[in-house]
Parts: structure tokens; sequence; C-alpha cells
């Protein structure tokens, strides 16, 4: 969908929270949350704006005439968030951040936020939500993806079998996860080597048909790509997996090595 097509929508913080060392809860509402129009994902994201220092914008922000006036160095950076929560009788969008110091654009943003700040973002798109179809459902990212396993575990059906696998720094990373499912949440730390790839796969598949959910670090989703779909047989309609960020690179720098690897496949077929 253009950018034209989704209008920038200017929010305030009204409030942050640290909810562990390293992930930051930003609460932004104010009179442009209504012009935010939810859908029905739950691993539905924003585009963050991040405006240039010294460059002056058209008003209204449109990034459809920013592109086209402006040199691409400077067009706003974006960073992509997953709604964590939104709830249109408070008026309140929810964010979650991670932060690892000064390093990075978002994080060390959402360190320094305080109410009044002005939030600019785009969206939301998404693509996946718990369906009805599956017998169970996997859960697999690290915490660039915890947002959206979390709040697909808050609408999982009463009872269905859920199998989480979510990969954080150490025990001061996890967060309380609230669901109705029957979930088992097995939360993997890289301070004690623990590995989501060799977890997933050790893990026994109950029977029935699985919907599952695969998003974090390029490196470990390309595998469990190759594993779900080649020696489990996923089916390719009942599984969500992308790549969010890669390890060495900056956003900039993956989302122009994706855009290059899907150009190379459509060159291939």
């Amino acid at each position: 969908m253009a950018d034209k097509a989704r209008p920038v929508v200017r929010l305030r913080v009204l409030r942050t929270e640290r909810l562990t060392p390293h992930m930051i809860r930003i609460v932004a509402g104010g009179d442009g949350i209504a012009d935010f129009r939810p859908n029905e994902f739950t691993d539905a994201y924003v585009k963050v704006l991040f405006p240039q220092p010294g460059v002056r914008y058209p008003e209204p922000l449109d990034m459809g005439v920013i592109r086209a006036e402006l040199p691409r160095d400077q067009w706003p950076a974006m960073r992509s968030y997953t709604v964590r929560c939104f709830d249109a009788q408070a008026g309140e969008l929810t964010l979650d951040f991670v932060h690892h110091g000064d390093a990075g654009l978002a994080g060390p943003w959402a360190a320094r936020a305080e109410p009044g700040d002005e939030l600019l973002l785009t969206g939301p798109g998404g693509a996946y939500a718990p369906g009805t179809e599956a017998d169970w459902h996997l859960l697999v990212g690290d915490e660039s993806a915890l947002p959206a396993i979390a709040a697909s575990l808050e609408v999982m059906p009463t009872g269905v079998p859920v199998h989480a696998f979510v990969e954080v720094a150490d025990p001061t990373e996890e967060q309380p996860l609230v669901t109705k499912a029957d979930a088992r949440v097995r939360w993997l730390h890289r301070s004690a080597g623990h590995d989501v790839v060799a977890a997933v796969r050790d893990l026994e598949f109950p029977p029935g048909t699985v919907q599952a959910f695969v998003h974090g670090e390029a490196g470990f989703v390309r595998q469990l790509r190759t594993h779900l779909l080649q020696e489990r047989g996923v089916r390719r309609d009942m599984l969500s997996i992308s790549g969010y960020w890669r390890r060495g690179r900056t956003d900039e720098q993956w989302r122009a090595e994706k855009a290059a690897e899907r150009a190379a496949e459509q060159a291939a077929r």
C-alpha cells in the first residue's frame, strides 16, 4: 500500500515504563489517535518516523510528497514496531522498544522519551492472527517478536494447545504473559547458550494441524523456515515467518538486502 494511502499519524507520548532492563514501553495518544486505524492482526506493525535534524518537511506530513520532493538523505528514518496494544476507548497506543544503550536510533529515543514528546508513525500493516483451523499453535521469536507473541497469546481460544519459544538475553528479560490457552512457554536465555533452533527441533510436535508464527533475527528464522517446511511438513499457508532484523546489519542495510533477495528470487522464476 502506498504511503499516500497511509497518512502520518501524529501522537504524543503519554507515559513510559521500563518493563525489563532492555525493554521500554511507550504509551502514546492525544488528538491524533483518531487518525489511527487498527487492523485485525496480532502482528500489526507501524513504521515509526524519525525526522532528520534541520530538515523542514511539508505540511501536512506526507511520505509520498517527501519522497517525491526531497533527496533521499533528508527522508525521515523509519523503524518498524509491533503494536503491543491499542485501546480505542482510552485513546492509547502501546509500543515496546528494545534498548541496548546508545546504539541504534529507536531504542535511545525511547530511553529519552518523556510525556508530551511527539511520536510520528504510519500504518498499521500486518499479516498474522491465530486462526481457528489449527489444532495447535507454535510461536517462536526473540525480543523483537515478543510484543506480537504476547498479543497473540492474549487472543488464543481457551484451552487451545500452544508451544511458545522466546529467546531473550537472560532471566531478567522475561515478562509475564497472559493467555487462556493451554500454553507452554519456554524462555531461552542467550547468556546460558540456549539455542532457539535446537529447542524447536527437539519439540515433539502434537498431532494435528499447526499454525506457526516465527519472527525475529534473520539467521535463526532462515534455519527454522527450512526445518518447518521441509522436515516438519508445515503448510505454507499456516506459516507466518519473517526476519525482522539481521545481526551485524543496520535496519537500512537489512531492508536493502531483503529487497535485493526478493528481486533475485523474482528474476529466477
